[in-house]
């Protein structure tokens, strides 16, 4: 598999900013490594161009006629190799030249048939849609691996989504314009499609994890059969004698959520980085129920649960981002390397670029509006460790108000999928 041509631009002018990607796109499909027939084109736009959605679509539509499949959305930031864009116009796309055979775009208007046998599929999804969550399951548990990866459409004005599919809509749904807002859409691939994701976690466990052995709804009443405020107090140092101290360490803690079906899993609650492992849930605390001593939580809670106090910590995001970028390396780069690849993985970062040998030929990144390089130390840094870890690649994505990975919806994780080329 050849690599995936990319770019991404600014500009105050949409039309500035898609034209300044187009010419990077032609430059790349001319040069030898980079597929020239892509068929598969993923957008990604700041909320700042949501107006301007079908304009843009329609235009980068004309100046790509080869192109027949479109996917992506909105975000209040979007991402690309070594750089993100937030607060400022920007759009990111990525041209896949994937067998035609091996995948299926899909939305409300074509939604995902029972003809094609979907082995994952990356999901972009508004927020605001009813039982999203439970949408989102029942999407994956209708691929072969269970697993699917995306996230929700962030923006400050239209959630859009993009959609355009070769074979067409619902008969009797009339033409589609390729822009939606609801719902789910996105692109399910086949099995010949390759592909290694991870979820990144960017809180760090303040104590160990309890059980919960008492919850009415999202209330969580007990853990270990101890008040669960008490719990909490006793683990973040304050008193509600000291409301204004409590409050503040309150306002701080996230808890982390782990199903019961999930504790026998082989991935553990917490990384080696520190961090949360991938079947582990974070959720805000909205309230403290003081009369039945109770925190409640934004997500139904049941007995059996494991739940553990949380914090956003920058140094563990940091180790975690680059732990999974290593995994992936590592699951790519053969015991015995050719010297082609040798040389290709040695190069220091300013002699690097995208390269076959690597075994990417492209990546996707879908990280939480809550991360991003403000998070990490400064702008962009969050994508500059991904290169830096990962090497350089083809890569476009989007912060989103939710990430998806296997079945689940989590918050403050970042997904990174990448097409391994094999």
């Amino acid at each position: 598999m050849k690599l995936f041509p990319y770019a991404h631009a600014t500009h105050p002018q949409w039309g500035m900013a898609a034209n300044l990607a187009l010419a990077q796109l032609r430059a790349q499909m001319a040069l030898h490594g980079y597929a020239s027939s892509p068929t598969l084109a993923l957008l990604y736009i700041t909320d700042h161009y949501a107006a301007h959605a079908q304009e843009i679509l329609a235009h980068l539509s004309a100046e790509l006629p080869e192109i027949t499949d479109w996917s992506g959305t909105v975000g209040v930031g979007i991402a690309s190799n070594n750089v993100e864009y937030f607060d400022e116009p920007a759009l990111a796309l990525m041209l896949c030249e994937l067998p035609s055979d091996q995948y299926r775009v899909f939305s409300g208007v074509a939604p995902l048939g029972l003809a094609f046998d979907a082995h994952t599929a990356l999901v972009h999804a508004d927020g605001h849609t009813p039982d999203v969550a439970e949408l989102i399951e029942e999407l994956a548990a209708r691929t072969d691996s269970g697993y699917v990866f995306g996230g929700l459409a962030s923006s400050r004005g239209a959630a859009v989504q993009f959609a355009v599919a070769a074979d067409g809509t619902v008969k009797g749904q009339g033409k589609a314009s390729g822009v939606f807002s609801g719902g789910l859409s996105g692109v399910a691939f086949g099995p010949e499609v390759t592909l290694v994701s991870r979820v990144t976690q960017g809180c760090l466990p303040i104590n160990r994890a309890h059980k919960v052995t008492g919850a009415e709804r999202n209330v969580v009443l007990a853990l270990d059969d101890e008040p669960a405020l008490q719990v909490m107090l006793r683990e973040l140092n304050v008193t509600l004698d000291e409301p204004r101290e409590a409050l503040q360490a309150v306002r701080a803690t996230l808890v982390g959520l782990t199903e019961p079906a999930s504790l026998a899993d082989v991935a553990p609650t917490v990384t080696r980085t520190g961090n949360f492992g991938p079947d582990v849930l974070v959720r805000h605390i909205i309230g403290l129920d003081p009369a039945r001593a109770g925190v409640a939580v934004a997500d139904v809670v049941t007995e059996g649960m494991e739940l553990a106090f949380c914090q956003r910590n920058v140094q563990a995001a940091r180790a975690d981002l680059m732990r999974i970028c290593a995994e992936i390396r590592e699951e790519l780069e053969p015991q015995e390397q050719a010297l082609e690849t040798a040389t290709a993985l040695a190069q220091s970062e300013a002699e690097a670029a995208p390269h076959a040998a690597r075994g990417i030929a492209g990546a996707i990144y879908v990280s939480c509006t809550g991360r991003g390089g403000a998070h990490f130390g400064g702008p962009s840094a969050e994508l500059q460790i991904i290169r830096r870890a990962l090497g350089d690649v083809p890569l476009v994505g989007f912060f989103a108000g939710g990430e998806i990975a296997r079945h689940h919806l989590y918050g403050y994780t970042g997904v990174l999928t990448v097409f391994t080329g094999k």
